[in-house]
């Protein structure tokens, strides 16, 4: 008999499991978006991808148009030296110093011009220097107690981008934004060069735009 009531009890335990709704587990804390230059964004209609860090909503971006994987292609020589002609709306003092930067070797908690810099290191000296603001030594501490995050729509010279590289979904890169796509930054392979935002690296572990609050 009691094996019986067992046997019952079984049955209607799973009839019960059976029964309730399948919930999906996904992480909205830090948002990777793939970005997507301003001409397709516009062309796809309907809403653009941005960043949700402060929204708490998860953007879709699976039906999204996502850059073509080029490796350096996007980088032209005049790119890669800097030696590009500047309008009269460009910070010739900003590209002037990042020319200055180019080269120099990725060293950990380092930055020195020429010498050794780290991505934090070099935006923090240029700031500094270029535009007279203190900014944190550390790129999420940047992201989150320096800058508003902003559209991508929005992105103009002296922005920056903050990207996730790391394993544990915080912000671990950031660069400085100039136009067409480029922004510098301080590779750890490369040392301090220019890339593209749709190369396929960047546009894959890109996290949010972010303008740096004036003082």
């Amino acid at each position: 008999m009691s094996r019986r009531y067992g046997k019952m009890i079984l049955y209607l335990a799973a009839a019960v499991f059976m029964s309730l709704p399948i919930v999906s587990c996904r992480s909205t804390s830090h948002n990777t978006h793939t970005y997507r230059p301003y001409h397709e964004r516009r062309n796809r209609g309907g809403d653009d991808s941005r960043d949700d860090r402060n929204a708490g909503s998860k953007v879709d971006n699976s039906d999204r148009k996502r850059p073509t994987p080029s490796g350096n292609d996007f980088v032209s020589d005049e790119w890669a030296r800097l030696d590009i002609k500047l309008g009269r709306h460009d910070n010739k003092d900003l590209y002037k110093e990042l020319k200055r930067w180019l080269g120099t070797p990725y060293v950990y908690a380092a930055h020195s011009c020429g010498e050794g810099t780290d991505c934090s290191g070099m935006v923090m000296e240029v700031y500094q220097k270029i535009y007279g603001i203190k900014v944190h030594r550390n790129s999420a501490k940047m992201l989150e107690e320096n800058c508003v995050p902003i559209d991508l729509d929005d992105l103009r010279e002296g922005d920056l981008v903050f990207f996730i590289t790391s394993s544990d979904g915080h912000v671990s890169h950031v660069g400085i934004y100039l136009k067409d796509n480029k922004f510098v930054h301080a590779s750890s392979s490369r040392g301090v060069a220019v890339d593209d935002l749709r190369q396929n690296y960047y546009a894959t572990h890109f996290h949010t735009a972010a303008r740096v609050k004036k003082k």
